[in-house]
C-alpha cells in the first residue's frame, strides 16, 4: 500500500507507517536537518524539502493513505492557541492535498490541545469539509503509553476513510503489556560506558516518563522542558536541565542527563535510528516526533480496513461471476 507523508519531521510517523506495511511515495518536510535525518536512515525514500504550501499531490491520485503531523503551535497549551488564525495552521493545506490526490484514507496527528472545547467548531469544520469529499471521520485522543511507549504522551488523531472503507475500521486495541519503565528502557544505555550506578538508578526510575517536551524553536536549548517537566524527570532520577553528549562514564556521581539517543528511545524510536545535526537540533526533532509505535498501531488498523473492504469486494465480484 502506498502513502504520502506530510510534515514528516524526523520520521516518527513515517517509520510507524512503514512498519505497518505502507510504502512512501513522497515525504514532505520543510526543515532541512530533519530531511537529512530521513535520508540518513532511509536513503531510498523520496524526501521533498520544501514548504507544504507549494507541494501538489495531483500526480498521486488515488493513493492509499495521506498522513502527517501538521504543526501543533496553533493548538498547543504552551502557545497562544490561535487555531485557524495562526499562520502555522496547515490543516487547510492538508485538506487541499486530500482533494488533489483523493486518498482512500487520511491520518492526521496533533497535540491534545486540539480537543479543547474552544476548538470544537474548528474540528467540526474539518469533518464537514472531509465529509463533502466523501469521507467519514473519527477523532480520538490517544496516549502513547497505551501502545507500548514508555511515556505519558497524549495526542489527537484524526482518521478519515472513504465511505466504502469506513465500516471496516476500528481503533487498535491497547497493548496487552504495560510499557517498560524508564529504568528498564534506558538501563543498557546508562551502563554503556561503565557507570557503576546504572543498576541502582534503573531500579529507582521505576515508572514511565512524563511527556517529552522542548521541541519548539522558541525554546532555549537542549533540555527537557520548563520547570514542571524538569521536576517530573527529577523524580525519576534524571537531570532535566540539559542533555548529555554521552552516557555517564565510570566513576560518575550525581544525577545523569539523557542523551539524544535516550530521549529518542523514550519517544519510541528504535535504537538504530540516527538524527542529523547538532544536539539542540537533533533533540528538537525528537521532541516534535510522533511515537512510531502509535503510528504503527493506528495505520495498521487503517491498512486492515482497506484490505478487508477490498477482499469483500473481490469476493462479491467472484460470486457475481459464478452466478
Amino acid at each position: 500500500m502506498r502513502s504520502i507523508e506530510i510534515c514528516a519531521g524526523a520520521g516518527g510517523q513515517a517509520l510507524g507507517l512503514e512498519q505497518a506495511g505502507f510504502e512512501h511515495v513522497a515525504l514532505v518536510e520543510i526543515d532541512k536537518q530533519a530531511c537529512e535525518t530521513l535520508l540518513k536512515n532511509r536513503p531510498h525514500w523520496n524526501v521533498i524539502v520544501g514548504d507544504l504550501k507549494f507541494f501538489s499531490a495531483k500526480k498521486y491520485r488515488d493513493i492509499d493513505l495521506l498522513a502527517g503531523g501538521v504543526p501543533c503551535p496553533p493548538f498547543s497549551v504552551a502557545g497562544k492557541q490561535l487555531g485557524h488564525e495562526d499562520e502555522r495552521d496547515l490543516f487547510p493545506e492538508a485538506l487541499r492535498l486530500v482533494g488533489e490526490c483523493s486518498p482512500k484514507a487520511v491520518m492526521l496527528e496533533n497535540v491534545r490541545g486540539l480537543f479543547d472545547p474552544k476548538f470544537a467548531p474548528y474540528r467540526e469544520r474539518i469533518m464537514s469539509e472531509l465529509g463533502a469529499m466523501g469521507y467519514q471521520c473519527r477523532w480520538e485522543l490517544v496516549n502513547a503509553n497505551s501502545y507500548g511507549v514508555s511515556q505519558s504522551r497524549s495526542r489527537t488523531l484524526l482518521v478519515a476513510l472513504k465511505k466504502d472503507y469506513a465500516p471496516y475500521f476500528a481503533w487498535p486495541s491497547k497493548a496487552a503489556q504495560h510499557p517498560l519503565t524508564v529504568g528498564q528502557l534506558l538501563y543498557k544505555e546508562m551502563a554503556s560506558r561503565g557507570w557503576e550506578g546504572a543498576k541502582d538508578w534503573a531500579e529507582e526510575a521505576n515508572s514511565i516518563a512524563p511527556t517529552l517536551v522542548g521541541g519548539s524553536k522558541k525554546h532555549g536549548g537542549a533540555d527537557l522542558g520548563p520547570v514542571r517537566a524538569r521536576a517530573a524527570w527529577e523524580r525519576l532520577g534524571v537531570n532535566g536541565k540539559g542533555l548529555a553528549d554521552d552516557a555517564p562514564e565510570k566513576g560518575f556521581t550525581g544525577m545523569p542527563k539523557l542523551t539524544v539517543k535516550m530521549a529518542a528511545l523514550v519517544q519510541g524510536f528504535p535504537s538504530e535510528w540516527e538524527f542529523a545535526g547538532k544536539k539542540t537540533s537533533a533533540y528538537r526533532q525528537v521532541g516534535n516526533a510522533f511515537p512510531p509505535p502509535v503510528a504503527r498501531a493506528v495505520s495498521g488498523a487503517i491498512r486492515r480496513a482497506l484490505l478487508q473492504r477490498d477482499l469483500c469486494r473481490q469476493s462479491q465480484d467472484y460470486r457475481e461471476v459464478a452466478i
